[in-house]
């Protein structure tokens, strides 16, 4: 089968991304997508090359990456007639949101960065054009949508004719379209794939996983640099969560990275804890480097334990403490292999204790990696959804 898989970055990655690699800009698409792919953020290439493994074949883009569709374009000649951007223009947007957001409380964030995220690209005219084209040259059997919010029904009902399943996959807040173009969607969330159920759209669940090739790029069993991590983003999708790691700056000395951070109120305690974004590889050298490493779901995930840091974290070997959850114990052996906590104050409670004893600390990180390693790597995910394509083929 041939599987074209649709994803998009954070804008903020894309800023850091082409400001690492200066003159990236100006390469061949496949050696922007190399670098991209080589940084391990996100899912990477660990969907489409676990697909391969499988003897299949697949294809990822990041759709809303112009610099690198221009290039995609541009290599097979496409003409676009809007001018293609600088890449100091993935810049200038954010810096005007940071500007205008200084002192705005969280609640008020969203409708605010509405506009300025519209502004940086999504719906002009190259999006569709050399999307519609990517789709049509590579005539792949499944378009895996997993940018669910950002590609339009209209858009599919027009590819329909092209592909032979149109599968959605989505985590995240669900978008404001209707779904009746979609054959399948899969979702990590048990709560979302009753709610495709309801509504009379085929619906199955895939969990997040771990890739085990990271184990490669990061210095393994280095000694551990810090005692307590949080890495996530912190944005007005995430009110529950940043209340939460405020109470836990109160009183642990917790390192914190991610995105979203610079639009807190000044007041927050985060702030001096916060240290900076951490991308791909970066991210799992701080989880592997953590003695204790913590996690928060977002709302919408609802009683549900479902998030990829519960992959990523035991995947490189550190103690993970996640919040409780009614299906954790379907993925990991709760006290055993991850540690859960069902409020602030009892998760204060057990990091005071895991920092105090090392071996039953260690123990549980290995049981956690090692249930991971067996259960829920890529390959697995990649087997499981076959499958499921295969029955709705």
């Amino acid at each position: 089968m041939r599987f074209l898989i649709l994803n998009t970055d954070y804008p903020e990655f894309l800023s850091w991304l082409y400001e690492q690699h200066p003159g990236l800009e100006n390469e061949h698409f496949a050696e922007q997508m190399l670098v991209r792919m080589e940084i391990f953020f996100s899912d990477a290439d660990f969907y489409s090359s676990n697909l391969c493994k499988l003897g299949h074949e697949a294809r990822v883009i990041r759709i809303n990456n112009e610099l690198m569709q221009r290039a995609w374009a541009k290599d097979h000649e496409i003409h676009i007639k809007e001018p293609a951007p600088l890449a100091q223009s993935w810049r200038e947007p954010l810096f005007r949101a940071r500007q205008m957001v200084a002192q705005t409380p969280v609640r008020y964030l969203k409708p605010l960065f509405r506009p300025i995220l519209r502004s940086i690209d999504t719906k002009q005219t190259w999006f569709y054009k050399i999307l519609e084209a990517q789709i049509k040259h590579y005539e792949p059997d499944i378009l895996l949508n997993q940018a669910m919010n950002d590609v339009s029904s209209r858009f599919l009902k027009k590819m329909k004719p092209y592909v032979r399943l149109i599968t959605g996959q989505i985590a995240s807040p669900l978008p404001q379209e209707n779904f009746r173009y979609y054959d399948l969607i899969i979702s990590s969330l048990p709560n979302y794939v009753n709610f495709f159920h309801k509504i009379g759209i085929s619906s199955e669940q895939i969990r997040h996983a771990f890739e085990p090739r990271v184990l490669g790029k990061i210095k393994y069993n280095e000694k551990a640099k810090f005692t307590l991590s949080f890495v996530g983003s912190l944005t007005s999708d995430h009110v529950a969560r940043i209340r939460f790691l405020e109470y836990l700056c109160q009183r642990l000395p917790v390192k914190v990275w991610g995105r979203g951070v610079e639009n807190l109120p000044r007041e927050s305690p985060i702030h001096q804890h916060y240290i900076g974004q951490a991308w791909g590889i970066d991210m799992y050298r701080i989880l592997h480097k953590s003695k204790i490493t913590l996690n928060y779901h977002t709302n919408i995930a609802g009683p549900y334990a479902n998030n990829i840091r519960l992959f990523e974290a035991t995947g490189v070997g550190t103690l993970l403490i996640t919040d409780w959850k009614v299906n954790l114990q379907d993925m990991f052996e709760p006290n055993k292999e991850v540690v859960s906590y069902r409020s602030p104050e009892e998760c204060v409670e057990l990091i005071q204790y895991y920092l105090e004893h090392d071996d039953e600390r260690e123990a549980i990180a290995r049981a956690g990696q090692e249930r991971t390693l067996r259960e829920h790597t890529y390959y697995h995910r990649m087997k499981e959804l076959v499958d499921i394509i295969q029955k709705y083929l």
